[in-house]
């Protein structure tokens, strides 16, 4: 009995000292409301957020873009770029299957690129970024480019959703867009039209651990009181899209806990170098720097948006890869607007047009009408032209509205680089109408740079440079609002209102 003693406890450390990983069964059903149907949850057919967030839960791309904006493995284990930055080389992962029993390989890269890249689908221009995918063994791929592209991980990321070539082959792809098959963390099980679609856990998810709900139900409801009361009387678990004053609806409620988090969306005043604003004062860094001091952001946020925005100090982000925290907005300060335009030689100010659109943006037309008077508090006289929005827009694209006017960008691929291009492109953007040759310069070594680290580095002396010489003045980045049930835990919904739920659970 004394030796049974003694090799029991020697038992037992051995046994704990062995490494065991235990992962808990899916449990519980999620249940989700959409504030839009689905067209479709395939996803190079999705054709706008909803649609895509459903459609992402059951696929996997080859590289994914972690919550810290880095491009992670995912069904690659591994890639390498050429020198010159236009070839990417994978290495697949050997132990995922899809829905169907099908095995992921380096044919099923190579036939979703061709199906993803075809005339009918919607997302076609995100797969012909790749001028080739060739196959080089099972389980290696090539993806090849024109040109080098940073963005090219993130559209593989955002886009590429991978789909079985022998099941598409079988059902057609009509058949496909009804049961569509990946190796994503749910299954696909049924979409009742106008009611909900079901998926279930998928038992055989490569990533162990994942996902954690059993059951996962989209409910599409446009009407957004409907929402409301649904979260409210715990139908759904989670709603999004929701307005301050629904969200305020909300507050105290004891089975209610509210989201609420910046859009990748920024809100604008441009400078025009390009045509009408050649020869004027907005020519002056200085006086561009004055008319940032001058405009009272905060301000505006609180009394236009109810304090639900936060203001920008350029068009990198907070949810942006490079995104520079030290880098900090303007700030109101009248008294050295004043001083900067005396100094560049305006010290009585001067008179210059300004435009704006109606009906474009919430409370756009306030935010350009309260510019207009704190300009006119530090000496300038804007004169502002509220435009009907599509003539607005028809006139911005020609280039043919006056030095000063407001809009809005937003950005869904979790870099800036889309949007800078587009309102710093010069003659050659249809948006835009700043040229400067620093910019220029700076725009197409990130456009160039295939390194992360490095591209981050550029995005941050850009975001310096921007504040010298600033092209806008900059206002604010919107919050949005959503609404779960306190059990549900581990939600991250990012700053393009995107979300995927293999992580999720309830409590």
């Amino acid at each position: 009995m004394k030796k049974l003693k003694l090799v029991f406890p020697l038992l037992m450390l051995v046994l704990l000292s062995l490494p065991c990983t235990v992962f808990a069964a899916p449990q519980g059903t999620l249940r989700v409301g959409l504030s839009a149907m689905p067209n479709a949850i395939d996803l190079p057919m999705s054709s706008e957020r909803n649609a895509h967030n459903v459609s992402w839960q059951i696929y996997d791309p080859l590289v994914w873009t972690d919550d810290t904006g880095k491009s992670v493995p995912a069904l690659a284990e591994s890639w390498t770029v050429s020198k010159d930055g236009t070839a990417y080389t994978f290495k697949l992962r050997k132990d995922v299957v899809f829905h169907n029993g099908e095995p992921f390989n380096a044919d099923a890269v190579v036939f979703s690129w061709k199906r993803g890249s075809g005339t009918k689908m919607q997302w076609k221009d995100k797969w012909a970024m790749a001028e080739s995918v060739k196959k080089i063994d099972d389980y290696t791929v090539t993806i090849s480019t024109k040109g080098p592209n940073p963005l090219m991980l993130r559209m593989l990321s955002e886009y590429w959703a991978m789909v079985p070539p022998k099941y598409h082959a079988e059902v057609g792809e009509n058949g496909f867009q009804k049961h569509p098959v990946g190796t994503g963390p749910f299954v696909f099980k049924q979409w009742k039209k106008g009611d909900r679609i079901i998926f279930e856990a998928n038992p055989n998810y490569w990533q162990k651990g994942f996902p954690k709900v059993k059951n996962l139900i989209f409910r599409p409801i446009p009407e957004s009181a409907t929402r409301v009361a649904a979260i409210k009387t715990g139908e759904i678990d989670i709603v999004t899209r929701l307005s301050a004053e629904e969200a305020d609806s909300l507050k105290g409620l004891s089975n209610v806990m509210l989201k609420t988090y910046p859009v990748d969306r920024v809100y604008y005043i441009t400078f025009n170098n390009l045509t009408s604003g050649k020869g004027k004062p907005t020519e002056n860094p200085l006086v561009r720097q004055a008319m940032n001091y001058a405009v009272d952001v905060d301000a505006i946020i609180k009394a236009l948006l109810n304090g639900h925005g936060h203001p920008i100090a350029g068009f990198v982000t907070s949810g942006n890869w490079g995104y520079d925290k030290d880098n900090k907005p303007f700030g109101y300060d009248p008294e050295k607007a004043k001083q900067l335009l005396a100094k560049a030689g305006f010290p009585d100010g001067f008179e210059i047009d300004f435009a704006a659109p109606i009906g474009a943006y919430t409370n756009f037309e306030q935010v350009c009408e309260a510019i207009q008077g704190y300009l006119e508090a530090v000496g300038i006289k804007a004169n502002l032209d509220l435009m009907e929005s599509g003539k607005y827009w028809n006139m911005e694209a020609k280039k043919e509205l006056p030095p000063l006017f407001g809009d809005s960008w937003s950005e869904a691929t979790g870099e800036a680089l889309p949007r800078l291009k587009g309102a710093l492109g010069g003659m050659k953007a249809s948006y835009s109408a700043w040229s400067d040759p620093k910019i220029d310069d700076l725009l197409e070594k990130i456009g160039t740079t295939v390194d992360d680290d490095a591209r981050a580095k550029l995005y941050v002396e850009l975001q310096g440079y921007m504040m010298e010489n600033p092209p806008f003045i900059y206002l604010y980045q919107p919050i949005t609002f959503e609404a779960m049930n306190p059990k549900v835990k581990d939600y991250k919904p990012r700053a393009a209102e995107n979300y995927y739920l293999k992580g999720t659970y309830l409590e």
